[in-house]
């Protein structure tokens, strides 16, 4: 578990704020954020790009580079999709990589747009060249599990981002988010509780560890009336 005292209180607003405060005009700047299935880090992510509009910030999610289904039936890994080697990882830190160098002058990189991937949660795959990063938004919010893992090559994604935030919520209230979640897109509650008790847990457990490696540990104490 994340111990208490590292966690700081904050709110969208506050959040707002600090990203203002990492955009530099002219130049590119990503932030991640990241944490447990289920801590919420899709809905601050999604309201933090909203607040800031555009022509400032675009929204990169690490869920485009799922696996497609048919990959992890060939690899004999559907029931344990959304582990860390179910995501085409080189994939995230070759974007990444091009995002980052996008917004350098003088890099010799000559993209004026990049296409990255979403996931469709109503079709459970990812669909790629969805989302256009254009050389003239500032800010790239990347959001993901695995952001701080240490297993290779997942720290080269890390070297891409300027800053981390880990969001964690109490236990309770992130997994009866989980549960919730996995309810809306059509599993019965037997199933969704299968789920966020089983696999889910194994993979939470192991990004819950790599938290002290976030520049900073956020519970979002407005979250739940905004996510509900």
């Amino acid at each position: 578990m994340t111990p208490a005292d590292t966690i700081t209180p904050t709110t969208i607003a506050e959040l707002e704020c600090r990203a203002r405060d990492l955009i530099v005009p002219g130049e590119r700047r990503i932030l991640g954020i990241t944490g447990a299935p289920g801590a919420g880090k899709s809905t601050v992510a999604e309201l933090l790009v909203s607040k800031l509009g555009p022509e400032l910030a675009v929204l990169v999610p690490m869920d485009g580079f799922h696996f497609a289904n048919s990959v992890l039936a060939a690899l004999h890994r559907t029931e344990t999709k959304g582990a860390y080697d179910t995501f085409d990882a080189w994939g995230y830190v070759s974007l990444l990589r091009r995002i980052h160098a996008q917004g350098s002058e003088g890099n010799g990189v000559d993209e004026d747009v990049v296409y990255a991937p979403e996931f469709r949660r109503d079709l459970e795959e990812p669909i790629g060249s969805a989302i256009p990063v254009r050389r003239s938004t500032p800010l790239v919010v990347t959001e993901g599990n695995y952001l701080l893992l240490e297993d290779h090559p997942w720290p080269l994604a890390r070297d891409m981002i300027d800053e981390v935030w880990f969001i964690a919520p109490s236990e309770e209230e992130r997994m009866e988010r989980l549960i919730a979640r996995h309810m809306r897109f059509g599993r019965s509650a037997n199933e969704a509780r299968e789920r966020s008790w089983g696999s889910d847990q194994r993979n939470a457990e192991r990004i819950i560890a790599s938290a002290n490696r976030a520049e900073h540990i956020f519970s979002v104490t407005d979250q739940r009336q905004r996510s509900a």
